[in-house]
């Protein structure tokens, strides 16, 4: 009897997961919201589809699944988006399927529990605070200058996060907040922290018994608070193998990982090089796949998909054990924007460098790859140029991450 996979997606994602859990002989189910029917799944990959309202609860998921289990047995159940971390691990421990726990699961959404964990590793964080007690609050205005940033902890990426210049700023911030009257926006749901300016990198993981078994390291462009709030083209691009901020990061995603007593799975770290000492601080990090088409840069430039590695090991058994490709060292970036056009059309785009061209309304799209450095440094510099100019939609920056 075929082993048994279902996966929670709140959120139109994951399509090489499905089909690597498929390929490696599982029954795969799906667990979604009722309007991501009509989005492109990979159909032949499914087993069962089952669906619940558009505004569920995880209570509502945790229901969903559990009805999975008594007609067929689970023996893994796997979340493909931030948000349904949580939820995934509340359902494993109803179920008793073992796999990471809620609370554990809650140091990678939670972004002041994730400061606490790398605090006390060692690992270098913006001076930080909790959004509870006035006197601390004060205390760390008058201890540490501005700018301050009053972020979110449990959103992605930078959306919600308020850059303020003085102490009277952040008040203001927190005072709106509270005056909201509900618990999402209570000002004790954010952290408090000092603005580092700087480039910002990542570091995208495959964890096997808790062993960090490849990673890409790389470079944002823009870091993402400034496309999100001022827009623009985002780009990222893998760094040099050699060079001395790779070596550097490496070393402290590992670190950052044991900290974390992570075991197995992918994760996405963000670390911010300060331009003032030149130290790294950490960002974030997250057990899931890196946004904005990482995963295909490093799959073009690496030969591994993190998706598709995901499923692999999250399908392997003692009788077939997690194996990884054969690695390589070459390059790869991307330029992704928001689109005036609802089919931007980017035929006029010839260079042959040119591998991934992103199909999804009213955005556009491209992924270079070469085995020079240089070449894909010069061809995200021109085609960033290029996009702006024919394609670039400015969205307001939002507050929230929106269902």
């Amino acid at each position: 009897m075929k082993n048994h996979i279902v996966c929670i997606a709140s959120e139109h994602k994951g399509n090489e997961f499905l089909d690597e859990a498929q390929n490696a002989g599982w029954n795969v189910t799906l667990v979604t919201r009722k309007k991501l029917l009509d989005e492109p799944w990979v159909w032949t990959a499914l087993s069962d589809v089952k669906t619940v309202e558009d505004n569920a609860s995880p209570e509502d998921y945790i229901r969903a699944v559990t009805n999975i289990a008594g007609s067929r047995k689970i023996d893994r159940l796997v979340r493909l988006d931030e948000f349904d971390v949580s939820t995934a691990a509340r359902a494993r421990e109803h179920l008793q399927l073992g796999g990471m726990t809620s609370s554990h699961a809650l140091r990678f959404r939670d972004k002041l529990s994730m400061r606490n964990v790398a605090n006390e590793a060692g690992i270098l964080c913006p001076e930080f605070t909790g959004v509870f007690t006035q006197n601390e609050i004060d205390a760390f205005l008058e201890r540490v200058p501005g700018p301050l940033i009053v972020k979110p902890r449990y959103e992605v990426s930078a959306f919600g996060i308020r850059k303020c210049e003085t102490k009277e700023q952040v008040w203001d911030v927190l005072t709106d907040l509270d005056s909201r009257n509900n618990w999402r926006d209570h000002p004790s749901q954010f952290v408090l922290e000092k603005f580092i300016a700087g480039n910002v990198y990542h570091v995208d993981s495959i964890v096997d018994r808790g062993k960090v078994l490849a990673c890409g390291v790389s470079k944002y462009g823009t870091p993402p608070f400034s496309v999100t709030h001022y827009g623009g083209v985002f780009t990222t691009s893998i760094v040099s193998y050699k060079s001395k901020e790779r070596k550097e990061l490496e070393k402290l995603n590992e670190q950052l990982l044991s900290a974390f007593k992570y075991e197995r799975g992918v994760s996405h770290a963000e670390f911010l090089q300060s331009s003032e000492d030149g130290k790294f601080y950490l960002l974030e990090v997250a057990c899931r796949v890196g946004g904005a088409y990482i995963a295909n840069v490093l799959e073009h430039a690496c030969n591994f998909n993190l998706w598709r590695e995901w499923a692999k090991l999250e399908t392997s058994t003692k009788d077939r054990p997690y194996k990884l490709p054969k690695l390589r060292k070459d390059f790869a970036g991307v330029a992704l924007a928001l689109a005036k056009q609802d089919e931007p059309d980017t035929s006029q785009y010839v260079d042959s460098e040119i591998v991934y061209r992103v199909s999804k309304p009213k955005h556009v799209g491209l992924i270079f790859y070469s085995r020079k450095e240089k070449r894909v440094s010069e061809l995200l510099e021109t085609y960033a140029e290029r996009i702006a100019t024919d394609f670039l939609a400015v969205a307001p920056a939002k507050e929230r991450y929106d269902d």
